[in-house]
């Protein structure tokens, strides 16, 4: 999921992709227990779920999403070999079977992984799924013209880098092997015992020879979930789902699958979207959003109404906002000029700014508070709440800097309360009180993407954000503070160029470990290493809060996602 602004693109956020983009337990206003939330009835099958979105859902290939755990609409149609675990809180950052009747089996340090599909897996039409429709679907995610997905698998498997995929290259790729139907073994140029989570991603779809028409796929791709697509109009902006017979809930233990029929509709402005769902008329009470908040206001008003409230879902997603530094570019190649403003920070102010408490948790680490990233608290420059601006002082004197210093910080002009206005206004209000005049550098979001993450042009003192593409510390860590992974020509995200041999060392024995809580430990203690650099300041990890109509029962959130699992829920 990476950078929320290519949410699309990389969410999760989660489609999150997000992008979309990465805790406590995901609760209700009452820190109720989602399951069940919504009504008191016991969920029941049938009936219509609406879905009101803002952004359409334009890429409906698997190959070209970028879903961590399959995605939220998206995972009622493709399956995977993996997927998320479908609880509520920290339970849902787990990774279970989906497709193959376990999460995979390693050898040879990691670099062999072999899965088995279930017995008796149909698609839509009735024709088994079998090793060689999901050796087809990952090959074709390799094709130029379904390019979007993730870049793990190019980079994973032996001879990835330079597969141009099935439309170009007959012959597919030699390192998945499929020995019989049911069967499937993966070769790879280095030890990943993180290789279960990747299968989660959408790239894993069966998908059949046959029925492949390219570009085309998408209006209407085979389903091997428990919902098949019958219409798909405007690129995705109104998406109709009805149930695929074919499915059995005796091969999927992961998916409820409770309404008859999925109706969504995109294009929708998010204010619209949230009066909906408030007012919950008619088949707005039977809705929800896979993708759009409650901002600071509207959450004000629905705070001030107790049936309201208790339809807000709460969550929490693998994904941090800090401050992101050049130590090329001076005064920030000085690391005690980079710790004083890391003093200086007043994080109550940026929570402030970001929508309060209820929409902002203050971060002083870099990995998410959750325990599936490793999370281990530490505080490397302690600032408390609303700042240490003596302490801050004292170390720019040290630097050689008595009267302080005047510095340019770059934000996006975008209105997302993370990298915007309102962050960086409060940044500079706190620094001010440390003798550092800070000077705001707003561009619109394009340019702010293209600058912070050009080699060649990425400022000295900037805003940025991470989100998880599945939750541990792997793809937090590595694309950012990997030395190997610098891009000259290109998106670079390790924006504090980075590269330490340790650092480098220790991502590459983790990456060994198939023990994925012993990773996550791991990952945690490489946090806190790299957090002593001050490459970063940490500064809050977003909370997000959703409504949904008055109707809809079973809502449950996973620190997976952070957001309502649209395969859970239920309108009877």
């Amino acid at each position: 999921m990476r950078q929320p602004s290519v949410i699309a693109r990389r969410v999760a956020a989660a489609s999150v992709t997000l992008v979309v983009a990465a805790g406590a337990a995901a609760c209700g206003p009452k820190d109720n227990d989602a399951k069940g939330a919504g009504g008191d009835s016991k969920p029941q099958k049938g009936g219509t779920l609406t879905v009101l979105n803002a952004s359409p859902q334009e890429d409906f290939d698997p190959a070209r999403l970028y879903t961590s755990g399959g995605g939220n609409v998206p995972s009622l149609v493709f399956r995977t070999l993996t997927t998320r675990n479908r609880e509520s809180g920290a339970a849902g950052a787990k990774v279970v079977p989906d497709l193959a009747t376990d999460t995979g089996r390693p050898s040879e340090n990691a670099t062999v992984w072999t899965y088995t599909l279930k017995k008796g897996l149909k698609y839509e039409d009735g024709t088994p799924i079998t090793s060689v429709d999901i050796k087809y679907g990952i090959e074709r995610s390799f094709a130029a013209e379904l390019s979007g997905g993730a870049p793990y698998l190019r980079d994973w498997l032996i001879g990835g880098a330079d597969y141009q995929g099935p439309y170009k290259d007959k012959k597919g790729l030699a390192s998945i092997e499929t020995p019989d139907d049911l069967t499937l073994v993966f070769h790879l140029n280095k030890p990943e015992g993180e290789f279960p989570y990747l299968a989660t991603q959408t790239q894993f779809t069966p998908v059949p020879k046959a029925k492949d028409n390219g570009t085309k796929y998408e209006e209407h791709p085979i389903s091997s979930g428990p919902y098949k697509v019958v219409k798909n109009e405007n690129d995705g902006e109104r998406i109709t789902l009805e149930r695929n017979p074919y499915w059995s809930a005796a091969t999927d233990a992961e998916r409820k699958a409770y309404p008859d029929k999925i109706d969504v509709r995109s294009g929708l402005d998010s204010s619209v979207i949230n009066q909906r769902l408030s007012a919950s008329q008619g088949a707005d009470a039977t809705a929800v959003t896979t993708d759009t908040n409650l901002g600071p206001a509207e959450l004000a008003k629905v705070t001030g109404d107790k049936a309201l409230a208790a339809r807000v879902g709460t969550g929490h997603f693998g994904y941090t906002n800090y401050i992101a530094f050049n130590p090329k570019v001076k005064p920030f190649d000085d690391p005690k000029v980079r710790q004083a403003i890391a003093y200086a920070v007043d994080r109550s102010s940026v929570i402030n700014a970001a929508g309060g408490s209820s929409l902002a948790e203050a971060a002083t680490t870099y990995l998410p508070n959750q325990k599936s990233f490793g999370y281990t608290p530490y505080d490397q420059f302690p600032a408390g709440a609303s700042g240490n601006p003596a302490k801050a002082k004292e170390l720019l004197k040290e630097a050689g800097h008595p009267n302080g210093i005047t510095v340019a910080l770059t934000h996006s002009n975008d209105k997302n309360f993370e990298t915007s206005p309102e962050i960086a206004t409060a940044l500079q209000d706190a620094l001010k009180k440390a003798g550092i005049t800070v000077k705001l550098q707003g561009l619109e979001d394009n340019d702010y993407r293209d600058k912070i993450h050009g080699v060649k042009t990425e400022p000295g003192f900037f805003l940025a954000h991470w989100g998880a593409d599945w939750p541990s510390g792997g793809p937090f860590l590595a694309p950012i503070f990997d030395g190997r992974q610098i891009v000259k020509d290109g998106a670079n995200f390790n924006t504090g160029f980075l590269d330490d041999k340790s650092v480098n060392d220790e991502i590459d024995a983790i990456n060994k470990l198939t023990n994925l809580d012993e990773a996550a430990k791991r990952w945690g203690a490489l946090d806190k290493k790299i957090g002593q650099q001050a490459l970063t300041v940490p500064l809050f990890h977003p909370v997000y809060k959703r409504l949904y109509g008055s109707a809809v029962k079973n809502i449950v959130i996973s620190d997976w996602t952070g957001v309502l699992d649209i395969s859970q829920v239920a309108v009877k």
